[in-house]
């Protein structure tokens, strides 16, 4: 079990974060919640990565808020400012990191998949970005710009990620400079890695994860 922490932003600010710490840590992971908040199920992602070796810390973006339900999550995320979030507590969470592992990757769910795409486009300090689910707008982040290991998980059946915005991101970053790309496709709904939500597919959500660690593993030399 990790602890809830204050972090340095860039700008000087402090944000809130869940951090879990590995033993002898064979990477960093900066976890990003989606647009519900930092609730219980985000902790237990990081949970996992710190259970597999990777230390993982989880920004509160926002400001401690939990979503009660859809609306409220969405006019929560409409109204946060991704790029600003990523340049801020992402930079400032996988700085801490820095400190804890020489490897640093980013990786988010939904909204947080969106912004792991931002922050392996504009941050330095990410090494590798993973996506479920998520594509940020392209004036926010080109993904022919992508200059790390990016791995992505989609689901078939999403309203938001559709099968023609999953084949454009994927054309996009075959273009760009990044050394590794891997796109993997699940038949499943949006969300289906979230044990707590209806549309939760336990295969999917296992596969997932198993190439998600394997992943890491492989780039970041473990």
């Amino acid at each position: 079990m990790g602890d809830m922490i204050k972090f340095d932003c860039p700008e000087g600010h402090q944000a809130d974060g869940y951090l879990a710490e590995a033993e002898n840590p064979k990477g960093a992971v900066v976890v990003i919640q989606e647009w519900w908040g930092l609730n219980d199920q985000i902790k237990g992602v990081a949970d996992r990565f710190a259970a597999e070796g990777y230390t993982a810390l989880a920004p509160d973006l926002f400001a401690g808020r939990i979503a009660g339900d859809a609306d409220e999550a969405n006019h929560i995320m409409t109204n946060l400012d991704w790029v600003g979030a990523v340049d801020q507590e992402v930079k400032g969470a996988a700085r801490l990191l820095k400190g804890k592992a020489d490897k640093v990757a980013v990786m988010g769910f939904c909204m947080g998949g969106a912004l792991s795409i931002i922050a392996g486009v504009k941050l330095d300090e990410c090494d590798a970005a993973i996506c479920y689910y998520g594509i940020p707008p392209k004036e926010q982040a080109d993904p022919r710009q992508m200059r790390v290991p990016f791995q992505a998980h989609f689901a078939t059946n999403d309203g938001w990620c559709t099968p023609e915005a999953i084949g454009a991101l994927e054309q996009a970053l075959k273009e760009s400079p990044a050394p590794v790309v891997e796109i993997h496709r699940y038949d499943g709904e949006h969300a289906f890695f979230n044990e707590t939500s209806d549309v939760y597919d336990k295969n999917a959500a296992e596969t997932s994860w198993d190439r998600t660690i394997a992943f890491l593993d492989k780039q970041f030399g473990s």
